[in-house]
């Protein structure tokens, strides 16, 4: 299973876990949702780029937990 399809996630979003070495649901589960989050802000700041929105943390969690 591709992180895109997972409830909440597309392409966009699985380009942006892969930025961070998220390439699989599993990784994902590995990680968490909060986990993952702070990695793309932190990536954002890096690179200076916008932060991502905490929609993005809702969606992670939503992924997570099956539900949109």
């Amino acid at each position: 299973m591709r992180l895109r399809e997972l409830k909440g996630l597309g392409p966009k979003s699985e380009k942006q876990l892969a930025e961070i070495g998220i390439h699989t649901p599993e990784q994902l589960v590995e990680v968490g949702a909060i986990e993952a989050f702070q990695r793309l802000i932190q990536q954002a700041e890096d690179i200076g780029s916008n932060r991502p929105s905490l929609n993005f943390l809702y969606a992670l969690v939503g992924a997570l937990e099956d539900r949109h």
